[in-house]
């Protein structure tokens, strides 16, 4: 496929918040559409109504299926009834309805292989819960829905910093409990593995964070340090992974240690997003590593106070779909170098007469 013809789906996410906004905004840009061909699963109707009010004059085509896709124009396939009501601002189960029906569609058109990779606008992640919707928030759907067993990373990501969670959306007061060394050896692996086949980045060293105050104080204050993360990091640096710590979180980020680094595994959500935020806030982008579906997001939810305002910035949706484009292409890129390794050729060395000589 063309570089300049990535198929990105795009999910409309809640339309009583800023999904819709950053959308248009982003796209109003015709140099967009020269990148890749956007196909939105969501509203005729709804994008009609947000364009209205943001007073803006995106045109877009309303096709039938993600396969009449149309390069040079924003696609829209219809998800919803077409009664759906907005609201702007005000939180509702049937805005919860309406993302997740956009979402579903762009699952199955995904296991149809209608375009390449995703990007989802913010969701309510209280309204949209329903019997068909029992998750946290995408990346536990998604991962349910296509993963085909393979396990889920979320990386936040900007030029400054990546991060990537062990625990993702658990309460506190569950995630000692839930620290393992298995499960941190094994987001050391698929982080390990993203920063190379995705970033591109040949031998990434990776920062673990503690989990506890100052790493625990020889045990003073927690011993996870020595009895469940140092264990992980040693194990995966004998395998070959260049990770280092456990770091101090607050000493770390307040020093800069940070920039010596392609990645920093923290131990959960607020530990790794809240420095995050502060550094890259408005660039960063929240991308789902270890699943065979290339899926961003921008790094803010559904800004339900400003929405329809025209106050919300797509800077950081523009970057979830330049870092989408990027992704897909490094992991062709990838596939390609491993397609048809070279065999390994060697040598064995017996006596100075078997010697191959070289001029």
């Amino acid at each position: 496929m063309e570089h300049n013809r990535i198929k990105i789906g795009i999910t409309q996410g809640d339309i009583n918040g800023v999904g819709y906004e950053v959308i248009l905004k982003t796209f109003d840009n015709p140099a967009m559409l020269e990148l890749c061909t956007p196909i939105i699963y969501g509203s005729p109707k709804v994008m009609t109504y947000h364009r209205k009010a943001l007073g803006l004059e995106t045109s877009f085509s309303i096709i039938n299926s993600a396969s009449e896709a149309m390069h040079g124009r924003i696609n829209i396939v219809s998800c919803n009834d077409d009664e759906v009501k907005v609201e702007l601002g005000k939180a509702s189960h049937e805005a919860g309805k309406a993302a997740f029906d956009a979402l579903e569609k762009a699952m199955l058109d995904y296991k149809e292989g209608l375009y390449d990779a995703l990007v989802t606008a913010p969701i309510h992640k209280e309204m949209i819960q329903s019997e068909a919707f029992t998750f946290p928030g995408h990346t536990e759907y998604i991962e349910q829905s296509i993963g085909e067993g393979a396990k889920a990373l979320m990386i936040l990501a900007s030029e400054q910093l990546r991060v990537a969670l062990v625990t993702t959306h658990l309460p506190i007061a569950k995630v000692a409990s839930a620290l393992t060394t298995e499960l941190i050896s094994e987001k050391i692996q698929l982080f390990d593995a993203s920063l190379k086949a995705d970033y591109a980045i040949n031998s990434p060293r990776i920062a673990v964070l503690a989990l506890n105050p100052h790493a625990g104080d020889g045990g003073v204050i927690g011993d996870e340090e020595s009895t469940v993360i140092t264990p992980a990091i040693k194990a995966m640096r004998e395998q070959g992974i260049l990770c280092y710590g456990p770091f101090p979180a607050d000493g770390f980020f307040g020093n800069g240690t940070y920039n010596r680094f392609d990645g920093v595994l923290a131990m959960y959500h607020d530990q790794g997003l809240i420095p995050f935020k502060t550094i890259s806030m408005g660039e960063g982008v929240n991308f789902t590593a270890g699943l065979p579906l290339v899926r961003t997001s921008p790094d803010h939810g559904t800004a339900l106070d400003i929405a329809g305002k025209g106050e919300a910035s797509e800077s950081s949706f523009r970057q979830a779909v330049y870092m989408a484009i990027d992704i897909y292409r490094h992991r062709q890129t990838d596939a390609e170098a491993h397609r048809n390794p070279l065999r390994k050729l060697y040598f064995e060395k017996r006596d100075d007469s078997d010697r191959l000589k070289l001029d």
